[in-house]
């Protein structure tokens, strides 16, 4: 596999005064990147399970990239475009242990803009892959080149954990509601509010068969709908829940398997894979006839059956929504004509959500995220295959 590094090219269209549209670049797979150097079994044996304010971000492998600059002047970040978090951080460039990386960074020089100010206090922020931590600062900051944010409170990491120095991402930007930031800090999608025609932004992210090294990989649309990546009808869906983008679910079937049962689940781009009740996919692997790999701890199946397994189908409220297995049988570079089942067990022990629609769904069906009315919407993705 070769390692190439990630050029990120973002631009900015914009369809009328209170409308951006943010292109996205996939990054290559960290999970792919460790199976085929043989390393992957070992990172695993020495990660520990956190606990905080986070379910399962599945920031090991492959995400959805954007730029955006801080400070004056400007300084380019390119940051995890993250609906299951809250919060705006950017690596600092005094961060002694960040040095080394893999990748080309971007780092923030506090020291070069004139209109930063720290306000000498720190932040931490736990996720299930890891840790975060430095001081929180205020600074002009820019999405896309036109929505600006003339003083975003975001934390400057000065001490991140392993996971994210293998990563080539300068940070991470929360789209997720206020009641879930730390520090209790504004997240940058309020402060943009004003500025957009419609309180809501849109997701259509791009089927890769074989994770992606780099190319561009999907769309963010800001103040209206993305019509031409997503189909004209959209289902909405209340919320549950103001923290994630927490929506009810009313049933799941996967060939034989059926099970109507309401629970609670979340819309995330910064989880790849599908999140899903341990029983859930004890079921899922009959289905599949998936066997576990003890060395890679996944289920894999042959790449052959990539696209006949039995759909997925979710019932949402009286609709039901489908995945092709096209989307949940993925190239991980495992090798023997072997490929990964992108689907993860979850037990969360009756608290907090059960499942977790990563970007497996997202593929299938573009995410309305409806600031204004609660809600989220679903609506076809128009994709090439």
């Amino acid at each position: 596999m070769n390692h190439i590094p990630i050029l990120l090219l973002l631009f900015l269209s914009s369809c009328s005064a209170g409308v951006f549209q943010l292109q996205t670049l996939k990054s290559p797979s960290f999970r792919s990147k460790l199976i085929s150097e043989g390393r992957y079994a070992h990172f695993l044996a020495n990660q520990q399970l956190a606990t905080g304010s986070q379910p399962f971000i599945d920031f090991y492998d492959d995400f959805y990239l954007g730029n955006i600059t801080l400070g004056t002047p400007p300084q380019a970040a390119t940051v995890i475009l993250d609906t299951g978090s809250s919060n705006l951080w950017v690596i600092d460039a005094d961060c002694i242990e960040c040095e080394g990386f893999a990748y080309t960074r971007h780092p923030f020089n506090t020291n070069k803009s004139s209109t930063f100010e720290n306000e000498a206090r720190k932040f931490s922020i736990q996720y299930s892959s890891g840790a975060v931590g430095g001081f929180i600062g205020r600074d002009t900051i820019t999405i896309g080149g036109n929505l600006k944010i003339w003083f975003q409170a975001f934390g400057v990491a000065d001490q991140i954990a392993d996971v994210f120095q293998y990563q080539p991402i300068d940070g991470i930007l929360g789209l997720a509601w206020p009641a879930l930031a730390v520090d209790q800090l504004t997240p940058p999608m309020q402060n943009l509010l004003p500025q957009l025609d419609s309180k809501l932004f849109s997701v259509y992210l791009e089927r890769k068969v074989i994770p992606a090294h780099g190319e561009p990989g999907g769309l963010i649309t800001f103040g209206t709908i993305d019509t031409v990546n997503c189909a004209a009808e959209v289902d909405w869906v209340p919320l549950t829940a103001l923290s994630y983008w927490q929506f009810a679910i009313d049933g799941f079937s996967m060939g034989s398997f059926t099970q109507v049962k309401k629970a609670q689940a979340i819309s995330d781009t910064g989880t790849s894979w599908l999140g899903v009740p341990t029983s859930v996919l004890s079921q899922i692997v009959k289905q599949t006839k998936a066997v576990y790999d003890t060395i890679n701890h996944l289920y894999i199946v042959p790449c052959s059956t990539t696209y006949f397994h039995p759909d997925l189908i979710f019932t949402i409220g009286t609709k039901k929504f489908i995945v092709k297995s096209v989307e949940f049988v993925l190239d991980v570079q495992l090798g023997r004509g072997n490929c990964a089942l992108a689907i993860f067990g979850m037990s969360n022990g009756g608290f907090g959500p059960s499942w977790i629609f990563g970007n497996v769904f997202i593929r299938e069906y573009c995410n309305i995220y409806d600031i204004e009315h609660a809600r989220i919407g679903f609506a076809k993705a128009r994709q090439a295959f």
